[in-house]
């Protein structure tokens, strides 16, 4: 479905993961010509990644679970196409979205050259971006062989490999079980999970647990891997230190009070040669933000967009599935993708599909309230622990920011010490960075404010962009 330069289309979809996927099949389902962009190649997303064709995985389905899902999304997909009602460009990283007249002009990247900007004009846009891990760093952390725990699964899931032979799993939040039983199952061996927190929040709130049996078998069954391999969860720890010179050779793990402060004389090491770490997921929202959306706090402290019942933003023609309005997975994430994709169309959903979303998001709300970060994690950072790790800011500079220079917030922090001005724009470093900017003694800092989505300032870019292509002309759809 070529487009010209100055066809709109009736929709643009951002991000080709579970609730992408959902927005833009259902949107062709219902009329709408669309098109589905995202910075991969492939559809799926990072939930749905899988091996490129050139690996020869026979069977990717045995690295993911509800693969059987994502095949009839693509199906549907691959339909649509050749009816020229969808059509998906992978490749494409956007980076703005432009309010127009009549609608959008989506601004996106699809290599270094000048010729490579694109612009895709469109009546409404569906924000599908997902999101990025959130980290906590410690001691050792900057060594080779420490990586997020989502990363681990996409080494696993798209190139076949393992960070390590010997993997220590830490963090908190469910993708530390389904990252250790997908590490287990493909051959690691796993001497320990490190959870920060406890499962009692969903013993608390067993009807909300109950009204979601999927979870609770996908759960069970990423436990039952971890058992048959003997790898017992340590609940309410954390790694404190990694060790090693070259890479990693160990990590000392810590008991840790309610409130995520290490435990005096608990300490114990572990030998391993890798770390997946992860403090759960943030959403991706800059694209929305820059344009002024309105967001809110989630149980966990992570900023998302605020979103209506049909998952309309407070952006007119701008909406949002998935990750973006709170971190709840695959399935809640296409609940929501059909759901926009009927509001937009002016179509009426099923009231199952309502109620199905309800009960998603409720339990991810629960899901986030159970592993929320306390603030006490900063017990384990000594002042030459990096924070930022692309410009090299250490805790004492951030301190000495905040203490002797007077920054209160994490924008003047990035100022005096350049904390978050790197490659990952404060993807890394951001949720640190913020709680670090609160103060030791605030009520902000005491309440664990600043371990959520502070994230990135609002800016006009939302990835990296050649200055030849801001400098070309109106690029061609």
């Amino acid at each position: 479905m070529p487009t010209s330069p100055y066809e709109f289309l009736d929709l643009v979809v951002i991000g080709a993961g579970p609730g992408g996927l959902a927005g833009a099949v259902t949107a062709a389902d219902l009329g709408k010509r669309c098109v589905l962009l995202d910075g991969g190649h492939s559809t799926g997303g990072q939930y749905y990644r899988h091996p490129a064709p050139g690996l020869g995985a026979a069977r990717p389905d045995r690295l993911h679970h509800g693969w059987s899902v994502y095949t009839g999304l693509a199906e549907r997909l691959a339909e649509h196409e050749r009816a020229g009602r969808v059509e998906f460009r992978g490749g494409h990283h956007v980076w703005a979205l432009e309010r127009t007249d009549e609608g959008f002009t989506v601004h996106a990247t699809r290599g270094p050259d000048a010729g490579d900007r694109v612009a895709v004009r469109a009546r409404a846009v569906l924000l599908a971006t997902g999101a990025y891990e959130r980290q906590l760093p410690f001691p050792g952390w900057t060594l080779p062989g420490v990586v997020t725990a989502g990363g681990a699964q996409a080494m696993l899931k798209s190139g076949l490999v393992l960070p390590g032979q010997r993997i220590v799993v830490a963090g908190s939040g469910p993708l530390l079980l389904a990252a250790a039983s997908s590490l287990v199952t493909a051959g690691a061996r796993v001497p320990a999970v490190v959870e920060a927190t406890g499962y009692l929040a969903y013993a608390r709130r067993p009807h909300v647990v109950a009204a979601v049996p999927a979870k609770l078998v996908e759960g069970a069954g990423h436990g039952t891997a971890l058992l048959r391999h003997r790898v017992r969860p340590r609940l309410r720890s954390a790694v404190v230190e990694a060790h090693g010179t070259d890479r990693v050779t160990g990590v000392t793990v810590a008991r840790l009070d309610a409130d995520w402060r290490p435990k005096p004389g608990t300490e114990r090491r572990i030998d391993c040669d890798a770390i997946a770490v992860g403090h759960g997921l943030l959403p991706q929202i800059d694209l929305a933000t820059e344009l002024g959306a309105d967001t809110l706090a989630g149980p966990d402290g992570a900023v998302a967009l605020a979103v209506d019942a049909g998952m309309r933003t407070s952006v007119p023609g701008l909406w949002s599935a998935g990750e973006t309005n709170g971190v709840g997975g695959a399935d809640l994430a296409i609940a929501e993708g059909e759901l926009a994709a009927h509001d937009l169309a002016g179509a009426e959903p099923k009231r199952s599909l309502r109620r199905r979303r309800a009960r998603l998001r409720a339990f991810a709300d629960l899901m986030a309230a159970a592993h929320r970060p306390g603030p006490g994690w900063t017990g384990w950072l000594r002042p030459d622990t990096d924070v930022c790790r692309c410009e090299e800011v250490p805790v004492a500079k951030v301190r000495e920011a905040v203490e002797e220079l007077g920054a209160g917030d994490p924008r003047t922090v990035k100022l005096l010490t350049r904390a978050g001005m790197g490659w990952c724009q404060g993807r890394m470093c951001g949720p640190a960075v913020a709680c670090l900017s609160a103060g030791s003694g605030s009520a902000a800092s005491e309440s664990g404010a600043g371990v959520g989505a502070a994230g990135p300032d609002r800016r006009p870019f939302g990835c990296p962009v050649p200055l030849s292509q801001l400098a070309a002309g109106e690029p061609d759809a």
